[in-house]
């Protein structure tokens, strides 16, 4: 003989748990060739004349900053290979200079100039995709030697 009971009020017990997680602050350089941020470039200038010439930054296609938003981004720039009491282009095989002044803001005021390994607060309005704000401006005085100037520049961003 079986006996069969049923009882509608049994249940298994049963309890709750909280699923949570943090996130942090930070920023992410990803693409195929991270350590090469991108160019600025004076191009082509007569090698007699005083001027003022002036360039745009123009950031990598290959690469991609992007920071949580609200992250406080800070950019800090080296002197540079050829740094004495400003950062200098120079020409290969010799040892003329030209002196150039890098900034925040194209306007290149004075409050908007990158000093030397020093943090820069940057402002961005997308997070997910941000360019760095950087102005060169190239003084030319006199007569220059003909021939490709150049330098490398170590940016450091910090969050």
């Amino acid at each position: 003989m079986m006996l069969c009971i049923s009882y509608r009020g049994w249940s298994l017990p049963t309890q709750t748990f909280q699923v949570s997680a943090t996130v942090v602050n930070g920023c992410l350089i990803s693409g195929t060739n991270t350590g090469v941020f991108g160019a600025l470039d004076f191009g082509t200038q007569p090698g007699v004349g005083s001027r003022s010439v002036s360039a745009s930054y123009v950031q990598s296609s290959t690469i991609n900053l992007a920071c949580t938003p609200g992250t406080t981004l800070n950019m800090s720039i080296n002197g540079g290979g050829n740094y004495g009491a400003s950062r200098n282009l120079k020409i290969a095989n010799n040892t003329d200079l030209v002196a150039y002044t890098l900034y925040t803001s194209a306007t290149h005021s004075a409050a908007s100039a990158i000093p030397v390994n020093q943090n820069v607060a940057l402002t961005y309005s997308n997070a997910n995709n941000i360019t760095l704000p950087i102005y060169g401006l190239l003084q030319l005085g006199g007569v220059n030697r003909a021939g490709t100037y150049s330098d490398t520049l170590t940016v450091t961003l910090s969050w």
